[in-house]
């Protein structure tokens, strides 16, 4: 396979897309190139308040995602995100601060990615505001993006813009039903892979892959 084999269609404030993360890290680590591109999905106007029964609904889910995929929702997320009220669920803080690790290289959105995840499901960690995606980054070794994220310049205002345009384009291209959706683009025609083979065998999703 070649660089940039497959697409990958998520937003940050998505369980299922902290699920699919394992499966990421094995196609990256066979050789597969993986561009990530968010879809915005939970901000703007996407954005909600983090009510009682949004929280309820969203263990209930991240429960069956833990059983299917191993990937730890912990107790202290359950206390400090999800029981917590007066928060959003919005995307942008965390979404912004991607595309700023980005900017030092692509392959640098899925460390942020994984950071901001682990941070939030893991840790109990806030990444719904621009000074705690930034203290998560930090953190992870990417002061750069840190900083940029709290003062951002209007190179990583355009790129963020672009990034998040292409991931709309092409969600709505592929007729995609939710994140994470993966894609695979040759001589610009995308074709979707089903979300469910980020959920399977590992040997399958690369079928999928080769296949599509």
């Amino acid at each position: 396979m070649s660089n940039s084999d497959v697409t990958y269609l998520f937003d940050p404030l998505c369980g299922w897309c902290y699920g699919a993360t394992p499966m990421l890290d094995r196609l990256s680590a066979s050789g597969v190139g993986i561009e990530l591109l968010p879809t915005g999905l939970f901000s703007g106007a996407g954005a909600r308040p983090m009510d009682e029964g949004f929280a309820a609904h969203a263990w209930s889910n991240d429960q069956r995602i833990e059983r299917l995929t191993g990937q730890a929702f912990t107790q202290a997320y359950r206390n400090n995100v999800l029981n917590i009220r007066g928060t959003l669920l919005d995307s942008h803080a965390a979404t912004l601060g991607i595309s700023a690790a980005g900017l030092e290289g692509p392959s640098r959105r899925l460390t942020a990615l994984k950071a901001i995840q682990h941070a939030r499901y893991v840790d109990g960690r806030d990444i719904v505001t621009v000074d705690g995606v930034a203290a998560v980054l930090a953190d992870a070794g990417m002061a750069d993006a840190a900083a940029m994220l709290k003062k951002p310049t209007e190179t990583l205002l355009t790129a963020h813009r672009e990034l998040v345009g292409r991931g709309r384009a092409l969600f709505q291209r592929l007729h995609a039903n939710g994140v994470p959706s993966l894609a695979v683009i040759r001589n610009d025609a995308p074709r979707l892979i089903g979300s469910n083979a980020l959920f399977g065998s590992f040997d399958n999703l690369v079928a999928h892959i080769a296949a599509a």
